[in-house]
């Protein structure tokens, strides 16, 4: 099955990002490497999609056609796929839109799923480093308060056992993505409802998927 792909490279380190699947996103040294480890976790993507009632490619058989590339600059390197692609820029109609939406809410369940089933102590990196559970539970929720500012719901940031107060932000999240658009920034400001969908699922996804994988004990 066909995976259309964009890329973002910057010196040393690019993202590959299927265009059509909001956080299915990974990175590598090179565009190689990227789109080697977005191919890597096509099984893994293919549990949230199937949440949000979609079917997406998986296994051996992906063939990736990239569409686009764009040079990464330093969100890239920091480690966060950052750029608003041509792609990004497409029109949405309702039923594309509520789509996207119902993808964002996949990833947040998987995040939400992994992050309560997980210990507190995360297996430490090789330096020693890393966040235990809470703190990257922390960590995305008040991203998810910047995220929603940034496109344009400003709502006072809710505490970690606050569930109606996270859950009313999401929903608000969600309202926004859920609209059609003819690809123009929201709010006027820089994230389109692609990117912004992307960009949010991503978030959650990289850490529900840190959270398993350090979950496990080194080999």
């Amino acid at each position: 099955m066909r995976l259309k792909v964009s890329v973002e490279a910057a010196p040393k380190k690019a993202f590959a990002t299927a265009v059509d699947w909001p956080g299915w996103s990974r990175s590598g040294e090179t565009e190689k490497l990227a789109i080697e480890a977005l191919v890597a976790y096509a099984d893994r993507y293919a549990n949230v999609a199937r949440l949000a009632g979609e079917k997406s490619p998986t296994g051996e058989a992906i063939d990736v056609e990239v569409i686009e590339r764009s040079g990464g600059g330093g969100g890239t390197e920091f480690g966060v796929p950052s750029l608003v692609t041509k792609h990004d820029e497409r029109r949405l109609t309702g039923a594309q839109a509520d789509r996207l939406a119902r993808l964002v809410e996949a990833a947040w369940h998987t995040f939400d799923e992994t992050a309560a089933g997980a210990p507190e102590e995360l297996r430490k990196g090789p330096r020693g480093g890393g966040r235990n559970t809470s703190k990257i539970v922390s960590h995305v929720i008040e991203s998810e308060n910047a995220y929603a500012r940034e496109m344009g719901e400003k709502l006072p940031a809710p505490g970690l056992s606050d569930k109606n107060a996270i859950n009313e932000m999401r929903a608000a999240i969600t309202a926004v993505l859920r609209k059609a658009s003819d690809g123009s920034p929201i709010a006027g400001r820089r994230w389109t409802p692609r990117y912004a969908a992307h960009r949010i699922a991503w978030h959650a996804l990289d850490h529900a998927w840190e959270i398993e994988d350090r979950s496990e004990p080194a080999d």
